[in-house]
């Protein structure tokens, strides 16, 4: 039987994706102006730093959230980025501020006893050093901090899971991202997608468990699932 032919119920542990869906990217842009970088390349640095990662895990290759921000940073500036600039970027990553709605959204599940933890693409120290400066209530899994297992392949939801200590069904995903909601499908997630940053859910994937508007109202749309039957 395939994932998620089965009625969701409420889980009892979140997951949350890090950047774009907590954390926007779009205050790197004066790091970019900074570095001389023109500020539209860093729509562009981020599209190539996914499909790196995505042919990355597709090809089984371990490399880190760091070596592949970086590597994407060199490839489109034709390599003409010093190395004072790329560290200045990277250092912008651990810096940015949460969206204003993240705090209150967590807060909500946690005090209705649900576990939140943060599973972002690739992780690495860049993610760590970012939720330990935000404050924000997030656990970091280190099972999922590894390289070579980068979202949306199965592992990372799993290895979450596993280090959560609950049934992938009773893990809920909460993301702005429709190919991270996607992974989360296959792996047998709860699935939860926020509209803040694509808008309207791709068509290319099958539709989430729910959406929101925002991470509030996503998260508040994942807690308001029934729970399970008793067995």
């Amino acid at each position: 039987m395939p994932p998620h032919t089965h009625v969701p119920v409420r889980p009892s542990a979140l997951v949350l994706d890090a950047l774009d869906t907590l954390f926007p990217l779009g205050p790197l842009e004066w790091r970019f102006r900074e570095a001389g970088i023109p500020r539209v390349l860093m729509t562009r640095w981020r599209d190539h730093l996914l499909r790196d990662a995505f042919a990355l895990s597709l090809l089984n290759e371990a490399r880190s959230f760091e070596e592949v921000a970086r590597g994407s940073l060199r490839d489109i500036t034709g390599n003409q980025i010093a190395p004072a600039a790329e560290d200045a970027i990277l250092d912008g990553i651990t810096r940015l501020e949460p969206r204003r709605e993240a705090a209150p959204a967590l807060a909500a599940a946690r005090e209705r006893g649900v576990r939140t933890a943060v599973l972002g693409q690739g992780d690495g120290d860049q993610v760590r050093l970012l939720v330990e400066r935000s404050g924000l209530p997030l656990e970091i899994l280190a099972e999922g901090d590894r390289p070579g297992a980068w979202k949306p392949a199965r592992e990372p939801y799993l290895a979450a899971a596993r280090a959560l200590d609950v049934a992938p069904g009773r893990l809920g995903l909460v993301t702005a991202h429709g190919w991270d909601a996607a992974g989360g499908r296959a792996a047998g997630l709860v699935t939860g997608w926020s509209a803040h940053l694509e808008g309207r859910f791709p068509s290319v994937f099958a539709s989430p468990d729910v959406e929101g508007r925002d991470l509030a109202e996503t998260v508040d749309r994942l807690l308001a699932l029934p729970e399970p039957k008793p067995a």
